[in-house]
C-alpha cells in the first residue's frame, strides 16, 4: 500500500506549516475521538488541529444535539491537548455542513499552509458520497485510522487509482467505542456520569448527567 509521505523534510523550517482538520458530530466526543487527534498531532507532526464539531449533518437519520451541547462537550473533551483549536462554524451555517466548505476556508485563512484531513476508516468507506470529494482530495491529505487496526485493508486507498499520494494511514490501537454507545447507556443509566465514565473523559461525562442528555434516546 502507498500513501503520502508525511515525515518531517530534512529542514523544517522551510517546510509548510502543517494544519490538520478533525471534523465529526460529537454527540458526545468520546476517548476514541481523544486518540485519533492525538495520532494525527504526533504522527503528521502538525502545528495546529482544528477539531470542527458538524452543523446539520446531511448524512445522519438522527437529529443530533443542540449545537450548543456538541460545542461545550467538545471544549471539554479536547480541552488538555496542546495545538488544538475547537472550530464552531460549522454550527453556525445555515443549510446542511458540507466539509469541502470548511477546507476551502482554512485554505484561504492558511494560503501557505497544507491541510491534512483526519477520519475514521468507517467514514473513509463512504469518501465518493461526500460533497465534492474530488475538490476535498486537491486541497488536503486524508489521512486514515481504523477503528479496529486488525481490519484495516490498503484497499480502500488503492481503489482511488492514480491518486495515493492523497492519503497516508494513522496507526492508532483498537477501540470499539461509539458515540451510539455512549448514547445508549446514558440514557438507561440511573447516573450517566459513572456508567460512561471509561468511555468519555470525567469532564464531558458530568455535562451529559448535569444537562440530562441523551435521556429522550
Amino acid at each position: 500500500m502507498s500513501g503520502a509521505d508525511v515525515r518531517m523534510p530534512a529542514n523544517s523550517a522551510a517546510r509548510k506549516p502543517r494544519i490538520g482538520v478533525f471534523g465529526g458530530s460529537f454527540d458526545p466526543p468520546h476517548n476514541a475521538h481523544v486518540a485519533l487527534a492525538a495520532a494525527g498531532l504526533a504522527q503528521l507532526a502538525l502545528d495546529t488541529l482544528y477539531v470542527v464539531p458538524t452543523g446539520v449533518a446531511w448524512h445522519k437519520v438522527r437529529e443530533l444535539s443542540a449545537p450548543q451541547h456538541r460545542l461545550a462537550m467538545t471544549q471539554l473533551a479536547f480541552a488538555d491537548m496542546p495545538k488544538m483549536v475547537i472550530d464552531g462554524r460549522e454550527l453556525q451555517r445555515s443549510g446542511p455542513t458540507f466539509t469541502i466548505d470548511t477546507l476551502e476556508a482554512l485554505q484561504l485563512e492558511n494560503p501557505t499552509a497544507q491541510l491534512y484531513l483526519i477520519m475514521g476508516a468507517d467514514q473513509f468507506a463512504a469518501f465518493r458520497q461526500w460533497h465534492r470529494w474530488q475538490a476535498i482530495l486537491d486541497i488536503a491529505i486524508i489521512c486514515v485510522a481504523g477503528r479496529a487496526i486488525n481490519t484495516w485493508t490498503g484497499e480502500l486507498f488503492d481503489s482511488f487509482t492514480g491518486q495515493n499520494s492523497r492519503f497516508c494511514r494513522l496507526e492508532m490501537l483498537e477501540s470499539s467505542i461509539s458515540a451510539t454507545q455512549v448514547r445508549r447507556i446514558a440514557a438507561s443509566a440511573l447516573s450517566a456520569a459513572n456508567n460512561i465514565s471509561s468511555l468519555v473523559s470525567p469532564r464531558v461525562a458530568r455535562y451529559i448527567a448535569t444537562h440530562q442528555l441523551y435521556k429522550a434516546d
